[in-house]
Parts: structure tokens; sequence; C-alpha cells
């Protein structure tokens, strides 16, 4: 009786089936995923605030071409101020502002001071340059970088680099670790 009934189900399947058109392929394609959104606007909220953090209230005659640039914040140890000035950190990032027009250095300053922060580096050198390329023979970028990493929370301290580095026209600056 099972058997007969098997047949009479495959017969009527059969039935049922008939002028249908088998498919060819039963796979839907999938769509790949799609992409995390960027946040533009959050990264343009970011870098604007970074830029308005350093203002260019400055005294022109604070430094002077030649002078050293001297920093350190209130708590830091005497030592670690005299291990920079030496230059015993290793210094593991650089930035060149050479022909930079104060406006983008500003940006680039902020941009480069976090990406060290992120990646952990303690010791990085900006090099401003002495001011001998500007029309007044002045160093803007020089006074301009003296006042925006006093006003960097993640700078701890900056000195004038040594000789063999830039001497007065660069600067090392210690970065709190994050």
């Amino acid at each position: 009786m099972g058997k007969q009934k098997d047949k009479s189900d495959g017969a009527l399947f059969r039935k049922a089936m008939q002028g249908v058109k088998p498919l060819t392929c039963d796979k839907v394609p999938l769509q790949p995923p799609r992409p995390k959104p960027i946040p533009k606007q959050r990264y343009l909220d970011e870098a604007l605030v970074c830029e308005e953090m350093l203002s260019d209230n400055y005294d022109l005659a604070e430094v002077e071409t030649g002078e050293e640039l001297l920093f350190v914040r209130p708590g830091i140890q005497h030592s670690l101020l005299t291990k920079l000035r030496r230059g015993q950190f290793s210094v593991k990032a650089k930035l060149d502002l050479h022909g930079m027009i104060a406006r983008v250095a500003r940006v680039e300053v902020a941009t480069f001071l976090r990406d060290c922060q992120n990646r952990n580096i303690r010791c990085a050198r900006i090099v401003h340059g002495k001011g001998y390329g500007s029309w007044q023979k002045q160093p803007v970028l020089k006074n301009k970088v003296n006042n925006w990493l006093r006003q960097r929370d993640e700078v701890l301290a900056f000195c004038s680099a040594r000789q063999v580095d830039g001497g007065t026209g660069a600067v090392y600056v210690l970065i709190k670790r994050k």
C-alpha cells in the first residue's frame, strides 16, 4: 500500500508540474554590504575646532630672530625638559612648515599634533624656519608656532632644537601620552 501511495504522489506531482519550465539557476545574487557612512561633517567640525583653538594673538616682541624657544607646563619635571633640550628623546615624527602660509601651517600643526598623540608618539620636531624667506625677514611662523603650541593641551613642553636638527629654526615637542 505504501508503494502505491508513493506512485500516486509522484504521478500527481508530475501532472502538476506539466508545462513548467525548470529554473537554470535558483541562487539569488547577493549584494555586497553597504559601506559604513563616513562622518564627513564631524571631521570638518573637528578640523574647524582645531583651527579655531589656535589664535594669532601674539606679541611680536616676545620672540626675536635667533632667540631660543622654551616652554614647559607646570608640573613637568625639570629633568624632562633638560633631556628634551639636549635632544635625548628619539624624534619619531617631523613636520616641515617651510613655504606654508600661516593659515595652512596652523591647520597642519593641529593635525600633526593630534596624529602624533593618536599614534603614541612622545617626541616630535616641527621645523618652522628662521624667517629669512619672509618679506620682513622676521620669523612669522616661529612666532606663531610658539603661540600655537602653548595653546595645545597635548603639548607638555617644547624647546628650540639642537643645531644639527635646525637650531632656532625648529622645535622639539614633548607630547602627552593618550
